[in-house]
């Protein structure tokens, strides 16, 4: 039987489609992925997002650990701001993506993918040789997520405090429908205004949080999304999805992820091998496809072919653009295709379909 976060109930209540997630029952969709896509797009949704890990670090070799583990410079970090991450396997092979808050001196939190919770956790332990207290709080913290462009509105409903002094990649500690010690961040995964509630289920009540959210939220018409439209609109911002367009065997260099890789910030695992990758140039490049022809959907696992027919790449991840009303996919593309506005084709079943190549994000906001 597959874990189920606090806010079950809640979804069987609101008549959810439920999926094993990453070993977790979770909402795929409510009254459908394209009504939850388009609420978040133009208004707001709530999304449960409880199965992601979050980890604490702790002490004064606190930022060495996270520093030798992962790819970004941490020590940019102050209180109140996060960062986009990765973490490396020695040969550059990215073991999770992930996000580093800084929570106060010497104390940390990482946030990390669901499927990869134990996987994660045993590789940053096997690497704590400092004595950094590591402590896995996954299972006591509720996350949701409340996107869209009302979301501050709905926010400023539930918080003593404006919503929009939490800029980009920053947070807060505060109170959140009377409910204390939430942190309110605004990291997003959708391309939109929003902000994420980390809930200490031990400290709050994280269910009598998710009521005040969807109450303040009626006048806006706010719906709860599930992860179909979670993934939609991720990839029209040509976010990657760990699993599907980074993975053990994809580097962060050709996977868009080079602007976040330190290499000079000193020594961390997979340095060395992403050093040499640079060196030697790229094979390969993740970038996006769309689709030239109507009702052609791409998929991950599809082939890319250049004009000759000759294999050059592979679809990672594609849908249909709700936004776009075309099909769009991530793509791992030979290094010499990999050009924006460059034709290619994308084989579809038997067929071979036209596509152009762009730089993500598929649409601007």
């Amino acid at each position: 039987m597959a874990d189920r976060t606090v806010f079950y109930p809640k979804h069987v209540d609101a008549g959810a489609k439920i999926i094993d997630f990453g070993g977790f029952d979770m909402p795929v969709q409510y009254e459908g992925i394209k009504q939850e896509h388009n609420a978040v797009r133009n208004r707001a949704g709530l999304f449960d997002v409880s199965h992601m890990g979050e980890f604490f670090v702790e002490g004064e070799h606190a930022l060495a650990l996270i520093q030798k583990v992962t790819i970004n410079d941490a020590s940019k970090l102050t209180p109140g701001k996060a960062q986009y991450s990765a973490m490396c396997y020695e040969d550059g092979g990215i073991v999770d993506d992930l996000l580093v808050y800084m929570l106060a001196d010497n104390s940390y939190m990482l946030v990390v993918n669901a499927a990869n919770i134990e996987k994660d956790l045993n590789w940053i332990s096997k690497n704590n040789n400092t004595g950094a207290a590591l402590t896995n709080r996954s299972d006591s913290m509720a996350l949701l997520a409340l996107q869209g462009p009302k979301s501050i509105d709905i926010l400023k409903k539930l918080v003593n405090f404006d919503p929009s002094d939490i800029p980009f990649y920053t947070f807060k500690t505060g109170s959140v429908a009377g409910e204390d010690e939430v942190i309110i961040s605004a990291t997003g995964y959708t391309g939109e205004q929003g902000f994420e509630l980390y809930i200490d289920t031990e400290k709050a009540d994280a269910l009598a949080i998710w009521d005040q959210i969807m109450e303040a939220g009626e006048e806006f018409n706010i719906e709860p999304a599930g992860l179909g439209a979670r993934d939609t609109l991720r990839l029209e911002m040509g976010f990657a999805l760990y699993g599907n367009d980074i993975t053990a065997d994809t580097h962060p260099l050709e996977a868009r992820m080079g602007w976040l890789t330190k290499l000079d910030k000193g020594e961390f695992i997979g340095r060395d091998a992403l050093v040499e990758k640079k060196e030697a140039g790229l094979s390969r490049k993740l970038m996006g496809l769309v689709i030239n022809e109507p009702r052609k959907v791409p998929r991950s696992g599809y082939s890319v072919l250049d004009t000759d027919g000759e294999k050059i790449g592979e679809v990672t991840s594609g849908s249909q653009s709700i936004t776009l009303n075309k099909g769009i996919a991530l793509a791992y593309i030979a290094i010499s295709h990999a050009v924006p506005d460059t034709e290619l084709f994308v084989k579809i079943r038997k067929d071979r379909v036209t596509a152009t190549v762009v730089k993500p994000p598929f649409i601007k906001n």
